[in-house]
């Protein structure tokens, strides 16, 4: 994660069913659902401004670490989500074993 990130909060906003991060008054959000002690993010999104500026994978890495500190599995719907996942496999550990494409990650 860049560094002018790292001091970003995380916000779980149930209201909308989405985690999100501001930056400069503007939004990255990853969309989830939840299924008892399972998590499925399904769409990852940032603001037009922040495209490019690692606002999305700052989201991810903060929403994963979240999870693990809930003790959280994780079904990583979302292409992004998948991806990051696969180009950081260590985060594979919070993946659900159900999860369809676990054998890909």
């Amino acid at each position: 994660m860049k560094p002018q990130y790292e001091d970003i909060p995380l916000i779980k906003n149930e209201a909308v069913k989405r985690f999100e991060i501001k930056v400069d008054g503007y939004y990255a959000f990853i969309n989830y659902g939840e299924f008892g002690k399972q998590i499925a993010l399904v769409h990852t999104e940032v603001e037009p401004e922040l495209k490019g500026t690692g606002a999305a994978s700052a989201i991810i890495e903060k929403t994963l670490h979240y999870l693990e500190d809930q003790n959280l599995k994780l079904l990583p719907f979302c292409p992004f989500v998948f991806a990051y996942i696969k180009r950081h496999p260590d985060w594979k550990r919070i993946v659900s074993k159900k999860f369809k494409g676990y054998d890909q990650l």
